[in-house]
């Protein structure tokens, strides 16, 4: 795999957990849903504030499927790594890998899809196209 990796970093608050101490799996969705919204704002240049509120487009996640690889607990350093394994006429398929300490913990992979006014489907805009291209994984 190769194209750039979008990294953020996070530790485990004690809201994200369950009364086990471990990370509750649907807090995972809202980590990655924050990964995605400071990707877009970070390298892609277009804030969800800038998307929904100014152009009055979204980007919903169309699906979703995921892999729990081991627990996360209370104040774990997690490292959330996102890229690109497809981008299409409105689509993007994301690749997440969350790891702590290199141990990976979690992976996902999610499709958004650039929706427009209509609230349908449109393609990427050219801008928009250009800076998510650098994180397209290509095969060596």
């Amino acid at each position: 795999m190769s194209g750039q990796v979008f990294t953020v970093d996070r530790r485990v608050r004690f809201a994200d957990c369950d009364a086990a101490g471990i990370v509750f799996f649907p807090r995972y969705f809202e980590m990655l849903n924050g990964v995605v919204e400071d990707w877009f704002a970070g390298p892609l240049e277009a804030s969800f504030r800038e998307l929904h509120v100014n152009r009055e487009v979204s980007v919903p996640t169309a699906a979703v499927e995921a892999r729990f690889m081991a627990p996360s607990r209370l104040e774990d350093d997690l490292t959330f790594s996102l890229t690109v394994n497809k981008l299409g006429g409105a689509s993007c398929g994301l690749r997440h890998v969350i790891a702590c300490d290199g141990q990976r913990r979690f992976e996902a992979t999610q499709t958004i899809v650039y929706v427009g006014r209509s609230l349908k489907p449109e393609p990427w805009p050219d801008a928009l196209r250009a800076r998510i291209q650098p994180f397209l994984e290509t095969q060596p």
